[in-house]
C-alpha cells in the first residue's frame, strides 16, 4: 500500500517551521557578534565615513548581504544535515559543536588579548569571522559553514588596511601614474614636465599665456584609495560571476591594472581642464572625481566586461522527471536530485539550550568587557561650542600639576589642525624647578574619530617614504609601554633622531575616548595624548623612559578613568595570547584525532567493500565515478 502524500498544507506548515528555525538561529547569531563588536564597529564606521582610506568599509555591509542571499538556497539544504547517526559516538555527533566552542573561545581570548595593545581595533576585527564561523558550527552544521565560508571570510575586509602597506603602494602608485599621465599629456599636445627629486612627483604645465600650473601626485592621487576599494569590489565580483573556476582570478587580475589606467585617464584629464580653463576649475574636478567615484567607474567596467568577455556555462536543461512537478512531492528527483520534501526541522530542545547558553555567556562577558580606548571622564569644561565651531578654553589646563614642574599653556596649533581634520591641537609644557630636569611638552589632540590621530611613526617615517624621500629622522626605539594598569592603557614609545641636527627627541603617546561637557552638553571625543622630551644625546634614550613614565600615569589619574576592569578581564587579556594558543591547539589536535577516525573508517568500509558481490561493488563504483563528475543521482 503506497503511503499517503503530504497535502500542500502540511508542506507549507514544514516550510514554515523550518524558516522560523532558521530565522532565530541566524538572528542569535547576528545579534550576539553585532552586540560583541559594537564598540568597534562603531569607531570602524564613523571612521569609514570622514576617512577616504576607508570609505570601502561602508559597503561591506551590503556586499555581505548580498552575498548571504546568493547562498541562501545552498545553505537551506545543508541546515539539515547532521552526523547523529545511530552508530556514531558521542564525539563524532558533537564534533561540530564543540569546534564551534573552540573557536568561539580562541575569538574572545583573541580579543581580550587585543584590548591590551596599542592596536585593539585591529586585532578585534581579525577576531570577528572566527566568532562567526564557531556560532554557525554549534547552531547548525559544518556543512553549512562550508556553505557560508566565503561571505565570512569576506568580514575580513572590515580590518582597517596598515597605513604602511598603504604608504608603500601609494608610493609606487603615485610615481607610475605621474610619469604615464605626463606622457598622455605630451601625445595630447600639452607643455608638461615631471620633477620627482624631492617628494611626490610634481607636474608641471605651462599654458598658451605662459602661466605655470604644479599638479603635486602624492599619495591621494595615486588611486591606491580606490585600489583598496576596488579590490573589494573584484573579489565580490570574481566570486559571483558564473563563468568557470578558472577564470575567477583573471577577473581580479585584470581588476587591478584597470582601476591603475582611470586613475591614469583621471589624471590625465585634470590636467587638460586645467590647461584649458585654469587650476580652480581643475580643482574642482579633482574632487568631484575621487576615489569613490573611481572605485565605482572600475567596478561597472569590470561587470560589463565579465558579462561579456566571460563564457558562462552552458545552462542546465530543464529535468523532465520534475518539471512539471510531479503529483505529490517525494523526497528528492532521482534523475536531477533535486529536493521537493523538505526534512522537518524545527527549534530542538538541544537548539534551544545551545541559544540559552550563548546567551548566558554573552550577557557574561558584556557585562565585563571593557572599552576599545580607555574610557575617560575628561577634565573640567575646556571645550565650548561657539557660532564658529568647537573652540579649547586655553585658560583652563588639562592636565594635573605635578611636583617639580611648572604647568603652562603654550600655543594652539591651528594649522595642524586644518590639515589634519581634527577639532583641536593644543600644546601644553611642563617646565622643571630643576635646572638638570628637562621640560616635557604634553599635546593633546581631539577628534570626532581616531582617523585624523596618526601616529607620530608614521607621518615621520612612512609617510616621507612613500612620497620618495628620505626621513628627516632616524628611528632610535619603537615599543609599547603600558602606561596605567586598571583600566589598561597601552601606549607607544616612539624615540628618533633628526639627520639634519642630530637632535634627539623622545614621545611616548596613546589614545583614549574622552567624555567632554561642552555647554552644558556631554560630548564624546577620540583623544590622542602625547609626551615629548629633548634628551640631550642619543645614549640618554632610556632614561627619558623612565622620566615620562611617571607624568603619563599622573596625566591619566588626572583624567578620571570612568570604567576600571574586573580582575577576570583583566587576566584573561594579560594571558589572552597563551590561551588563545591553547585553544588553537587544542583544536588541532581534535581535526587531527577526527581525521584518524574517518580514516580507520575508510578501513572498515573498504574490508566490508571486498565482501561484497561483485554486482553490488560494480553499483557502489558506479555512485562514486557520478559524484566525480557533479552529478550522483541516480540517472547519473
Amino acid at each position: 500500500m503506497q503511503p499517503k502524500l503530504p497535502t500542500r498544507e502540511k508542506l507549507k506548515l514544514a516550510l514554515d517551521q523550518q524558516r522560523i528555525a532558521v530565522a532565530i538561529k541566524f538572528s542569535v547569531i547576528a545579534a550576539v557578534v553585532i552586540a560583541f563588536y559594537f564598540q568597534d564597529l562603531t569607531l570602524i564606521f564613523r571612521n569609514a565615513l570622514s576617512d577616504e582610506a576607508t570609505y570601502h568599509i561602508l559597503a561591506i555591509p551590503f556586499l555581505f548581504g548580498y552575498l548571504l542571499y546568493r547562498k541562501r538556497k545552498m545553505a537551506g539544504a545543508a541546515l539539515t544535515q547532521n552526523n547523529k547517526n545511530a552508530t556514531s559516538s558521542s564525539f563524532t555527533k558533537n564534533f561540530n559543536s564543540i569546534v564551534g566552542v573552540l573557536l568561539c573561545a580562541t575569538a574572545i581570548l583573541a580579543y581580550w588579548f587585543g584590548s591590551y595593545t596599542f592596536t585593539p581595533i585591529e586585532y578585534h576585527m581579525l577576531t570577528l569571522p572566527v566568532l562567526a564561523s564557531g556560532l554557525i558550527l554549534i547552531l547548525f552544521n559544518g556543512q553549512t559553514l562550508k556553505q557560508l565560508i566565503f561571505p565570512i571570510a569576506f568580514l575580513f575586509f572590515l580590518t582597517p588596511p596598515p597605513t604602511e602597506i598603504l604608504y608603500s603602494v601609494g608610493s609606487t602608485l603615485s610615481d607610475l601614474s605621474a610619469h604615464a599621465s605626463n606622457g598622455l599629456a605630451n601625445v595630447f599636445g600639452i607643455a608638461s614636465t615631471i620633477t620627482a627629486q624631492y617628494g611626490s612627483p610634481i607636474i608641471t604645465i605651462t599654458r598658451a599665456d605662459q602661466t605655470i600650473m604644479n599638479f603635486s601626485v602624492d599619495v591621494a592621487c595615486s588611486g591606491v584609495y580606490s585600489l583598496v576599494g576596488f579590490l573589494i569590489f573584484a573579489v565580490f565580483i570574481a566570486y559571483i560571476s558564473r563563468g568557470k573556476l578558472w577564470s575567477k582570478p583573471i577577473i581580479l587580475l585584470l581588476g587591478i591594472p584597470l582601476i591603475i589606467v582611470l586613475n591614469i585617464i583621471r589624471i590625465t584629464t585634470i590636467l587638460a581642464i586645467g590647461n584649458a580653463y585654469g587650476d580652480q576649475l581643475a580643482l574642482q574636478v579633482f574632487h568631484a572625481l575621487g576615489a569613490t567615484v573611481l572605485m565605482f567607474i572600475g567596478t561597472l567596467i569590470l561587470l560589463v566586461t565579465t558579462e561579456k568577455f566571460i563564457k558562462k556555462p552552458k545552462p542546465k536543461q530543464l529535468c523532465p522527471t520534475c518539471n512539471p512537478i510531479p503529483t505529490g512531492t517525494p523526497e528528492f528527483c532521482p534523475t536531477c536530485g533535486k529536493i521537493g520534501k523538505l526534512p522537518k526541522t524545527r527549534l530542538t530542545r538541544a537548539d534551544i539550550a545551545k541559544i540559552a547558553s550563548i546567551g548566558i555567556i554573552i550577557a557574561l562577558l558584556l557585562s565585563i568587557q571593557a572599552p576599545v580606548f580607555a574610557l575617560t571622564e575628561g577634565p573640567a569644561q575646556i571645550l565650548i561650542q561657539t557660532p564658529s565651531g568647537l573652540q579649547p578654553d586655553t585658560k583652563i589646563l588639562p592636565l594635573p600639576n605635578i611636583d617639580g614642574y611648572n604647568l603652562s599653556y603654550v600655543y594652539r596649533d591651528t594649522s595642524f589642525e586644518q590639515l589634519s581634520g581634527e577639532d583641536a591641537s593644543l600644546v601644553y609644557a611642563y617646565g622643571s624647578t630643576e635646572p638638570n630636569k628637562p621640560t616635557i611638552w604634553v599635546a593633546v589632540e581631539l577628534a570626532q574619530t581616531t582617523g585624523p590621530l596618526h601616529r607620530w611613526e608614521t607621518c615621520l617615517i612612512n609617510y616621507p617614504i612613500s612620497q620618495g624621500l628620505q626621513p628627516k629622522v632616524t628611528q632610535l626605539d619603537l615599543t609599547d609601554i603600558q602606561t596605567q594598569a586598571n583600566p589598561p592603557i597601552v601606549g607607544r614609545y616612539f624615540a628618533f633622531q633628526y639627520r639634519s641636527t642630530n637632535q634627539t627627541q623622545v614621545v611616548l603617546y596613546w589614545y583614549e575616548t574622552a567624555t567632554f561637557n561642552v555647554n552644558n552638553q556631554t560630548q564624546q571625543k577620540q583623544v590622542k595624548i602625547s609626551l615629548v622630551a629633548y634628551p640631550k644625546s642619543a645614549d640618554e634614550v632610556i632614561q627619558s623612559e623612565a622620566l615620562l613614565l611617571p607624568i603619563a600615569k599622573a596625566v591619566n589619574d588626572y583624567w578620571e578613568p570612568i570604567k576600571t576592569w574586573t580582575t577576570i578581564a583583566l587576566a584573561i587579556s594579560q594571558n589572552g595570547l597563551a590561551l588563545s594558543a591553547g585553544s588553537v591547539a587544542l583544536l588541532i589536535a581534535l581535526l587531527f584525532y577526527r581525521a584518524f577516525l574517518i580514516l580507520q573508517e575508510k578501513i572498515s568500509l573498504l574490508t566490508l567493500y571486498n565482501k561484497l558481490s561483485t554486482q553490488k561493488q560494480r553499483i557502489i563504483r558506479a555512485v562514486a565515478n557520478a559524484k566525480k563528475q557533479g552529478d550522483p543521482t541516480t540517472q547519473g
